[in-house]
């Protein structure tokens, strides 16, 4: 739905009817320029889900009155957005931190200005667990009676925090350091998610050290076999 070619197609045409009264060559042309490798696949696809459709669902006919109107307003919401997402690069490539921050692999521009809004420069944080903590990062362990069930996620926490981090996370994947850790946890039995868990809470560590210190990212030492 937020593809340009997909909103252009409802901002005309708001109806199955109305698509198919416009007919292939015209969708074609609509949006091929805003979708130029795709158009014709999807103009297919299209009529493809069109001649499936069996049954004409009440309020089709009004909803087209809708739709166009619909389609442009998400339109404008989504350019909007570009919009907003350019001056957060250009606030966050102007902040004395940025390039501390964007040092450590897997952070961008939106992780970047989440940690940035919500850690600031770390002198909030007495220290690093502390930091873990407020985003949600340390880990909770799940008990019943004398029995203990091991390791969950936190629910508490700033959730958009603990987001950001767990995205960069996920994205550091590719870093080599990163991924020794995260194989490392996968190896001692846990499952993805809490092995991304602990790459977050690690990755806290090591930004905490570097906003307090004001350095930049340093790939660990390989050690010696």
């Amino acid at each position: 739905m937020q593809h340009p070619a997909v909103l252009a197609v409802l901002s005309q045409y708001g109806s199955p009817a109305q698509i198919r009264k416009a007919g292939r060559r015209r969708l074609v042309t609509l949006i091929r320029p805003k979708a130029p490798r795709m158009a014709e696949r999807l103009v297919d696809e299209v009529f493809t889900a069109l001649d499936e459709q069996t049954v004409v669902v009440a309020g089709t006919d009004a909803a087209a009155l809708i739709v166009p109107s619909l389609a442009d307003s998400l339109t404008a919401v989504l350019d909007q957005r570009i919009l907003i997402a350019a001056r957060i690069e250009e606030l966050l490539g102007s902040h004395p931190l940025s390039q501390v921050l964007m040092s450590l692999p897997g952070i961008g521009i939106r992780t970047g200005a989440r940690i940035l809004i919500d850690v600031g420069d770390g002198t909030n944080f007495s220290s690093a667990a502390h930091l873990a903590a407020y985003a949600g990062l340390a880990p909770t362990t799940r008990s019943s009676g004398t029995s203990i069930r091991g390791e969950q996620q936190s629910r508490r926490g700033n959730k958009q925090l603990k987001r950001a981090f767990f995205l960069s996370a996920f994205a550091a994947l590719a870093d080599p350091a990163s991924r020794t850790h995260y194989d490392r946890k996968i190896k001692e039995g846990k499952h993805h998610a809490q092995a991304l868990l602990c790459l977050a809470r690690r990755r806290a560590d090591v930004l905490f050290a570097m906003l307090r210190d004001g350095t930049f990212y340093q790939p660990p030492t390989p050690i010696a076999p």
